[in-house]
């Protein structure tokens, strides 16, 4: 039987008593899960209800320690106290279950039901935190009338069942749900295919009749020009900080075979291994040293009294030190910092440990990149594999690639340049212990050669290079004395997190002057675009609390809404702008769960792009690619009610595409063109510039991306945001370029 589960965001079903599995001489526990939420689509005048499915798990065992529980959520199936209630046995109660650090044991946390009314009547109980702790799977299969489950998480130890279903029963059960819901809520029709164009120009995979190795070769020639690009005739100076000898030996073998050169050769030096590459006009220098302390876990401390980001920023300013004496103060060209570090899981038990963050900023204050790559303890993939990926993204931060010429048609402006907006959003939970909010902008020219990519820089309101970018977001000002302080690019930051370990009441008006401030400057950055055709790309998600003119009761066709003054036609920030907002679930269920429809009923997988039978559309679904990694199961899978042919299915990781919305919320449209004088103009097809938003997903280099390539690039430069708290010993940050 089903019970209903009450959440912040919606309302879910769980099937009770969960369903046991057998594997490695254990029991494991799972229920089918449905979540309901409720949400909006932009011009639509009615809501619409989600109804996702996923496999929800249970802990039978906790592989941590009481202290390292931060949080779990417990569902507790007990009869009520008002049993004539109308819930009589058809609901789970929410808990949360954690380590109390004053208290120093385990407890009830959050405002958890349990411990206001702890007894049920003169005999039964609810679970005491150590109890359900220390037996979780004694409880799950409830002793006398009161039962408890310990939803799973990753970080409590493994699990032998796999996530998520596959799409024949995700289809059983949406099909089972809209009978159930009919006539009170009717389906909404299936999307049907507006392109055949799926992917861009990209370079063949191998097969059949082609050479080996023609395509690795073709790959190696492209990064090879980019990184040429990129440096513009400067020398790379690459320092590689190691723990274990396999892994510069890793690196040192694979950077060749991207940019297709042969191996290095290896100089005298005085300090480190060097090795040299010099052909084409690429010039590439490579030192390796061992890491040594600057790979230590961070001297936090836990004196009472002390502010919590104070303290990470004095750890923060002395693995500053350690960096600047090991730096290279002749450095002449481009520098990126490759160091080996443990993995996060290493640093969980002492929090702000990890030194990962205090290194990007130590290096960047020293004008150098940074790339991390886990030591081979502490992950299972092939280090072959992560050290391509780590070179992979050194390019990336040098703005060595370019995004795929595309397959859409002559509608799509020869010159057309991307831009893409991020907003950069941290609590006091964040990183660095600092609140901040930065908005980031990524420009990418590909009409100017294979491809530019730039980045906004505020203070100085120009294009700058990627690389420049990155180590100008890494910068931040002494906080100020009233309640917000100045980024290096002149945005407002919030640093009440930095003065008190609580959280203080927010300035009167904090989230209207960051409200302002973020539209003040993407006006700014639109004026600075009119001069050639341009695709604005923005993740609703992301911006519309900073830009409540992207939310969806706000939006309207060809128009852009900017504070409280009424929205004016797009055409008014550029001649030839064109404005796309991409949706992804965020978590919260926002675009609804996808499957495909086959021929006889089939059920399974389809990328591309997807519409509605209305040829004035302007909302599309972008479906991607099977990646590589996923392992090729069966389409008609069943976990829930596994056959016999099937019963290990329950073990299995089930994979599904995504959904990505993506809105064309300005384009030359009939009535845009008129509006502007423009009226023998040909119209804009939304379907056209949904299908480029599409295509952008896709790089010879990657698997398909969840975003844009532009809004991927606008995102991971994030990174780099890394706001410190003030402190006596703390100095002022240097800039780079």
């Amino acid at each position: 039987m089903a019970r209903v589960e009450s959440s912040g965001d919606g309302a879910r079903l769980v099937s009770w008593p969960p369903q046991r599995y057998e594997r490695r001489r254990q029991t494991w526990y799972y229920s089918a899960c449905l979540t309901i939420t409720v949400h909006t689509v932009p011009f639509a005048p009615r809501f619409r209800v989600h109804v996702s499915t996923q496999v929800r798990r249970w802990a039978t065992r906790l592989d941590v320690r009481p202290h390292q529980l931060g949080g779990a959520t417990v569902l507790l199936d007990a009869p009520l106290p008002w049993p004539e209630g109308p819930d009589r046995g058809h609901r789970l109660m929410v808990n949360t279950l954690g380590y109390d650090r004053r208290s120093k044991e385990l407890a009830w946390r959050r405002h958890s039901p349990a411990p206001l009314v702890p007894e049920l009547d003169i005999v039964r109980n609810y679970p005491r935190p150590e109890a359900l702790f220390s037996d979780p799977e004694r409880w799950i299969n409830g002793p006398g009338d009161v039962a408890a489950g310990i939803v799973y998480h990753p970080s409590i130890g493994p699990h032998e069942v796999g996530p998520g279903l596959m799409p024949r029963e995700r289809a059983d059960l949406d099909a089972w749900v809209e009978e159930g819901l009919r006539p009170l809520l009717t389906r909404v029709p299936d999307l049907t295919r507006v392109s055949r164009s799926n992917t861009p120009s990209l370079l063949p995979r191998s097969g059949a009749g082609r050479v080996p190795g023609v395509r690795d070769a073709q790959l190696a020639l492209q990064r090879r020009a980019a990184l040429t690009r990129a440096l513009h005739g400067r020398p790379l100076e690459i320092d590689v900080f190691w723990q274990s000898p396999e892994t510069p030996a890793a690196l040192l073998a694979e950077l060749p075979k991207l940019i297709g050169l042969p191996a290095g050769q290896q100089v005298s030096s005085a300090d480190g291994e060097t090795w040299q590459w010099q052909c084409e006009g690429v010039d590439i220098r490579v030192r390796a040293r061992p890491a040594g302390p600057l790979a230590d876990a961070l001297p936090t401390t836990r004196a009472r009294g002390g502010l919590r980001a104070v303290r990470l920023a004095e750890a923060i300013e002395g693995r500053c030190g350690l960096v600047a004496d090991r730096a290279d103060p002749l450095l002449g060209g481009a520098g990126v910092v490759i160091t080996e570090i443990a993995g996060k899981e290493r640093f969980a038990a002492v929090p702000d440990s990890d030194p990962k963050h205090a290194l990007r900023i130590a290096w960047a204050r020293q004008g150098r990149l940074t790339q991390f790559v886990n030591s081979p303890d502490d992950t299972d993939s092939a280090l072959e594999h992560r050290a391509k990926w780590t070179w992979l993204d050194v390019f990336r931060q040098l703005g060595a690639i370019s995004p795929p010429a595309h397959r859409v048609g002559a509608g799509i402006p020869g010159n057309l340049q991307y831009v893409a907006l991020w907003l950069v959003r941290h609590t006091r939970k964040g990183p660095t212990r600092c609140r901040v909010h930065r908005l980031v902008a990524v420009r990418v020219r590909p009409g100017d050669g294979p491809g530019v990519v730039e980045g906004w820089d505020a203070e100085r309101a120009e294009w700058v290079p990627y690389p420049e970018l990155l180590l100008l977001l890494s910068q931040v000002r002494e906080p100020a004395a009233s309640g917000g302080k100045e980024t290096g690019t002149g945005k407002l930051v919030d640093d009440s997190a930095a003065r008190g370990g609580s959280r203080p009441a927010a300035r009167p008006g904090v989230e209207q002057d960051r409200q302002r401030e973020t539209e003040r400057q993407i006006r700014t950055l639109l004026f600075q675009l009119r001069d050639r055709p341009t695709l604005l790309l923005a993740d609703a998600g992301n911006l519309r609390q900073c830009w409540p003119g992207l939310r969806n009761g706000a939006l309207d066709r060809d128009t852009l809404g900017f504070g409280a003054e009424p929205a004016q036609r797009h055409t008014l920030y550029g001649h030839d702008l064109r404005v796309l907002l991409v949706r992804d679930a965020n978590a919260r269920g926002e675009v609804a769960e996808w499957y495909a429809h086959g021929t006889e009923d089939g059920v399974g997988f389809a990328e591309g792009v997807w519409g509605t039978a209305d040829t004035e559309g302007r909302v599309f679904a972008s479906t991607a690619s099977k990646p590589h990694t996923v392992a090729k199961l069966p389409k008609g899978l069943m976990k829930l009610a596994p056959t016999a042919q099937g019963r290990t299915a329950p073990g299995k990781t089930a994979w599904n595409p995504g959904q990505l919305e993506i809105t064309v919320l300005g384009c030359l449209s009939e009535k845009a063109l008129t509006d502007s004088g423009r009226a023998g103009d040909p119209p804009d097809r939304p379907a056209e510039w949904a299908t480029l938003a599409h295509q952008l997903r896709y790089h010879d280099d990657y698997p398909p991306l969840a975003r844009p390539l532009p809004l991927h690039w606008a995102r991971l430069a994030g990174e780099y945001v890394l706001p410190v708290a003030g402190t006596k010993s703390a100095g002022s940050t240097s800039s780079a370029s």
